[in-house]
């Protein structure tokens, strides 16, 4: 019996978004991973051919881009460049889960052989954590998993190499988190010199308080606390400083004083990765307080951001959005949410939030669907995008694979190869994948950021790889907030530096990740049901009345 058939016994006619959404072929998945393989390799080949060993590809001009050193103010390029190799780094576990065993090998000999930090550059710490640090502990981590699930990746003679570089750069960071009186670190270091004398005194929520998952695991690798006490004294006290009021926090705070400079709260830049890693780090590494602190806050936003109905598929009212708000009133402060947010979706996924997710995901993918790509801000109110650019962002595309984990619906299927047809069709350029300049125009700016290929083409290439160990092994991963996999293991869930016999705060269960059908371990997490596996994963109604809601069909 054909799935059309099913439809028409349960539900005595067929709606046209079922029919246009609820059905995505072997045939079509093969074809479209197919072309996420090429993209990727056409995106990574012009890097190595430009580029390399340059940080970034210019995709327009065939060339290569590192840091701005004739203009230390220019932090747009600088806060991520640091001249060490960005892309071919923060490419390499992109490499491996797509089973590139030979260019995997290579890259990493090129990274052993040639990547030194002892450069003058004046990077973000934040940047740097996610990046760099989180690539070489992940990649060294596949390289030394006994079991080689996603083929023979070890290099010949590998001695931990890449864990002795993150230990180097993490160590050059250090001088951040020293001379603070809060102890929320310094934004930026100078690798080779420590915290320049000219850093400002002013760092953002989610660039402090994000780095716990990295140093954690390099601390409990090498049995060094610093670094995870370090990170997580920062997110200590950012805690301490949430609103009394409403229990959120602001956007940019002074780390001498304690004072927010920016008190707007939401859920995108400068907050979004906070969030995120106090249930991540809860999943990687087990300990109790970073569960609490997440619970509290996801009631907190929910109560003080969530506007709309009460329910994504029921009832009246506008759809539901979260909005920025002033921290210690919650008042609604602007019209606008910008891309980063849409990584938020994929937040409720990991919270066993299905419902609310698949709402926050239809917001971003209507815009998407205006655009053809995703502005970095939208006015919500006025309906036009207020920053026009799109680099090649990650974040629709990570929540729409973390949506059909949860569901296996084939609306995230079609939603993934819609994604892909568009980059493929606006940014790609004469060697790789270039920045849209103007969502209204398509014009393109010449930078290809490392991320489209860590994070843009791995999400692609796992929605459709339904096969790969990552998939296969239901979720026994973590992702950080650059894409990079860790493992999901008992040796993190110990802290070699504490005496034998202590007692551990870890639970004796494993958390799955995505796969919330079987999670019984947050008690808030909802059953997948039929009809959101089949059907429509936002109603009909509702739906058309998201893509209203931005101004499709205006």
């Amino acid at each position: 019996m054909t799935l059309s058939n099913l439809l028409y016994i349960k539900t005595g006619d067929i709606d046209p978004y079922d029919k246009e959404y609820g059905y995505f072929s072997e045939k079509d998945r093969l074809e479209t991973l197919d072309s996420v393989r090429k993209t990727f390799t056409f995106g990574y080949d012009s890097y190595m051919k430009y580029a390399y060993p340059s940080d970034e590809l210019n995709p327009i001009f065939c060339e290569g881009r590192g840091p701005d050193y004739e203009d230390p103010s220019n932090i747009n390029i600088n806060d991520v460049l640091g001249d060490y190799m960005l892309t071919l780094v923060d490419t390499l576990d992109t490499l491996a889960i797509m089973g590139n065993v030979t260019e995997f090998k290579r890259a990493v000999q090129l990274v052993i052989d040639n990547l030194s930090f002892d450069k003058p550059s004046t990077v973000q710490v934040f940047e740097v954590t996610i990046r760099i640090i989180g690539s070489l502990l992940s990649t060294h981590l596949i390289i030394t998993d006994q079991e080689q699930p996603f083929g023979d990746l070890k290099p010949t003679d590998y001695n931990n190499e890449l864990l002795m570089l993150a230990n180097d750069i993490a160590s050059r960071l250090l001088p951040a988190f020293e001379n603070t009186a809060t102890g929320i670190p310094f934004p930026r270091v100078k690798l080779d010199q420590g915290v320049p004398e000219d850093c400002i005194n002013e760092t953002c929520t989610s660039g402090a308080g994000s780095l716990v998952m990295e140093f954690g695991v390099l601390s409990r690798l090498t049995g060094d606390p610093i670094y995870e006490s370090y990170a997580r004294r920062a997110v200590k006290r950012l805690w301490e400083y949430r609103s009394n009021i409403t229990g959120l926090l602001g956007n940019v705070i002074n780390i001498q004083t304690g004072q927010w400079k920016g008190q707007m709260s939401g859920l995108g830049a400068g907050l979004d990765s906070f969030y995120e890693y106090l249930l991540k780090t809860y999943i990687l590494f087990g300990e109790n307080e970073d569960y609490k602190m997440f619970k509290e806050m996801y009631d907190s936003i929910k109560f003080h951001m969530r506007r709309g109905r009460l329910k994504c598929n029921k009832g009246d009212g506008n759809p539901p959005i979260y909005v920025n708000v002033n921290m210690k009133t919650g008042e609604t402060v602007n019209h606008w949410v910008d891309s980063l947010q849409a990584a938020w979706t994929a937040v409720q996924v990991l919270n066993g939030d299905i419902d609310e997710a698949i709402c926050s995901h239809a917001l971003y993918y209507s815009i998407w669907k205006k655009y053809g790509v995703l502005p970095e801000r939208y006015n919500w109110y006025l309906r036009v995008p207020e920053v026009t650019f799109y680099p090649l962002r990650p974040e629709l595309i990570e929540s729409t694979y973390f949506l059909y984990q949860a569901t296996k619906n084939p609306f995230y299927l079609h939603v993934g190869r819609d994604i892909l047809n568009n980059l493929n069709n606006y940014t790609h350029a004469e060697c790789g994948y270039a920045t849209i300049h103007d969502v209204n125009d398509k014009t393109k700016e010449d930078r290809m950021e490392s991320f489209f290929l860590s994070e843009t083409c791995k999400y692609l290439y796992l929605l459709f790889d339904k096969d790969n160990h990552l998939n296969k092994a239901e979720s026994r991963y973590v992702f950080n907030t650059e894409g990079h996999v860790f493992p999901i293991d008992d040796r993190f869930r110990r802290k070699p530096w504490e005496t034998e016999g202590a007692e551990s705060e870890a639970p004796s269960t494993v958390l799955s990740v995505v796969n919330v059908k079987k999670n019984s371990t947050f008690s808030n997490c909802e059953t997948v049901s039929d009809e959101q596996k089949f059907f429509m994963p936002m109603k009909s109604p509702y739906y058309q009345q998201m893509k209203s809601a931005v101004g499709i069909g205006d």
